[in-house]
């Protein structure tokens, strides 16, 4: 739902922030006071192309940020948390255009392409006006709202779900297929390389130990030496302080010098400790050129072979499991063939008796959602309109995510004429309406959270227009609605109004007052009597509200 819209320095706007509810809202004003551009400016919000010319004359740019909940829109929050953008449970989509015609986007303070906030606009809100944000024109929106109002949205997602996994094994059995030659060469480089290692048979963490023990080896004279040198240092240290501790113990020097014997004594035990723990480790160090030998020509072809290979030579181990487990894959390959084949073969057969149950219950949505947005068609002075569902078949081998068919909804406004294709037939008055009917007829399952209709009561008046008021009002109780009319028949059905004015001479600017009470009567009487506005078009205005 949207819950706030603010406009900065946007056409004639100066600064506007509007704040909004569930429900049905109204907005009203006289011509040119600005009502449209509430909606071009959340327009640019979701996506739509930026003109510098959108920039408040003076101004160096323009900005819009449009605040939505989706505490309760699992598929807008499904989105966000793809695109890791999801924060809570709002989502503030911001825009900026300059006067030199540059353009940013932002959603929840990170910045994102016109493409992702279209995408995510798709989700949020609805516009149906006359201009080009008319989502009804694709045939996309049509075949959604046909699965919608015949409840059958799970099986189109599954038989579209299933047409893409059966496309990925068929390009998975084409690559398998394509690449056997290189497949061939592939297993016999492997063969080769695993049994190279396998000959070495280098065990993991063996390195390290082959590098340890060399260096002794390689100095063990050297080590011997010092060793020997270094105990019998501590040897003669220890010998040296025995004497001094024994110095230490006469009774002439008192009970104050305990401390200092102790200190002595103890690093004498200290020094005889070492020296011994030196000896032993000198009995450990072996002059053993052979050992040496074969612990170097070890380790060369450790290093050769993992050049070979170009890894590190600890790897040379892991190296050898992850070259057997790609073996075994390709090993497997021809056996893999033959049950893609056959798991291809199969579920072609399902998917196509899925898509032909779908057809036949979209086929008889078809018909019932024709009926019934015809007779909502009747109510808004176009019952001399036929509406058709049209079904545009699709090869079976095709494997269309679709089914078997595009939709594309039809219509004839003229007895006698063909139905056609809305966006060839219908007028931008008419499908307004002609999308309000449908969205009534569904409005158990509405296809967006938010949906705003600009001047959908065009070319109507009196009894029809009150019926555009009472429907508008019905779609508000499952989706927000947000309503630009000039029609007080319209007005007066909102739970709740705002009024949009300018003002200026040399710089023109629009503001905007939520009316409620004797400010919304005069609002009224002033659509219902126009520059003169009496008592008698007052107690009019309160009839209508009261109606409500």
């Amino acid at each position: 739902m949207l819950t706030d819209l603010s406009i900065r320095d946007y056409a004639i706007v100066q600064r506007l922030d509007i704040e909004l509810h569930d429900g049905m809202t109204c907005v009203t004003g006289e011509t040119g006071a600005g009502k449209s551009i509430m909606l071009d400016a959340l327009g640019l919000c979701i996506g739509d192309r930026a003109d510098a010319r959108a920039v408040r004359a003076g101004a160096d740019r323009a900005e819009i940020s449009a605040l939505f909940s989706v505490e309760h829109l699992p598929l807008a929050q499904a989105w966000l948390e793809r695109a890791a953008l999801l924060e809570g449970h709002e989502c503030l989509i911001r825009r900026t255009v300059t006067s030199d015609g540059r353009s940013r986007a932002f959603i929840n303070g990170s910045p994102a392409t016109l493409a992702q906030c279209s995408e995510l606009g798709e989700l949020l809100v609805d516009i149906h006006s006359q201009h080009a944000h008319q989502s009804l024109l694709r045939r996309a929106v049509q075949r959604e709202l046909l699965d919608e109002f015949s409840e059958i949205g799970e099986e189109a997602s599954g038989v579209a779900a299933e047409a893409e996994a059966i496309r990925a094994l068929k390009q998975e059995l084409i690559a398998l297929a394509s690449s056997s030659k290189e497949l061939e060469e592939r297993r016999d480089l492997l063969n080769y390389q695993i049994e190279e290692l396998l000959e070495l048979n280098f065990a993991e963490g063996e390195l390290e130990s082959l590098e340890s023990e060399q260096t002794l080896l390689s100095n063990a004279n050297w080590i011997r030496e010092t060793v020997h040198e270094v105990s019998e240092h501590c040897a003669q240290l220890g010998d040296q302080l025995r004497s001094s501790v024994t110095a230490l113990s006469d009774e002439r020097l008192g009970a104050k010098i305990d401390e200092s014997r102790e200190m002595v004594a103890s690093s004498q035990i200290q020094l005889e400790e070492a020296a011994s723990e030196l000896r032993r480790y000198l009995d450990r160090i072996e002059l053993d050129p052979q050992k040496l030998q074969e612990v170097e020509k070890r380790l060369d072809a450790a290093y050769t072979l993992a050049r070979k290979h170009r890894i590190k030579a600890e790897a040379l181990a892991s190296h050898l499991t992850v070259l057997s487990d790609e073996l075994e894959g390709l090993e497997q390959g021809n056996q893999r063939l033959d049950e893609l084949e056959l798991e291809i073969s199969e579920r072609e057969q399902a998917w196509l008796k899925a898509a032909k149950a779908l057809s036949k219950k979209r086929a008889a949505g078809a018909q019932a959602l024709a009926e019934r947005a015809m007779e909502l068609l009747a109510q808004l002075a176009m019952e001399r309109c036929t509406l058709e569902v049209g079904f545009i078949a699709i090869e079976p081998d095709k494997l269309d995510p679709r089914g078997l068919e595009e939709i594309e909804i039809w219509i004839a406004t003229n007895p006698g004429s063909k139905p056609g294709p809305l966006n060839k037939v219908a007028s931008g008055g008419e499908l307004s309406r002609i999308s309000l009917a449908l969205q009534v007829a569904v409005s158990d399952m509405a296809t967006a959270p938010t949906m705003i209709f600009d001047e959908v009561d065009v070319g109507v008046g009196g009894a029809v227009a009150d019926v555009v008021g009472k429907l508008l009002r019905r779609l508000s109780s499952n989706v927000q609605v947000l309503c630009v009319t000039h029609l007080p028949q319209v007005a007066a059905k909102g739970h709740r109004h705002i009024q949009v004015s300018k003002a200026g001479n040399e710089v023109v600017t629009t503001s905007l007052s939520y009316l409620s009470g004797d400010a919304r009567v005069e609002e009224l009487s002033r659509m219902l009597g126009g520059a003169v506005v009496t008592e008698a078009t007052r107690e009019n205005a309160r009839e209508l509200l009261a109606a409500d």
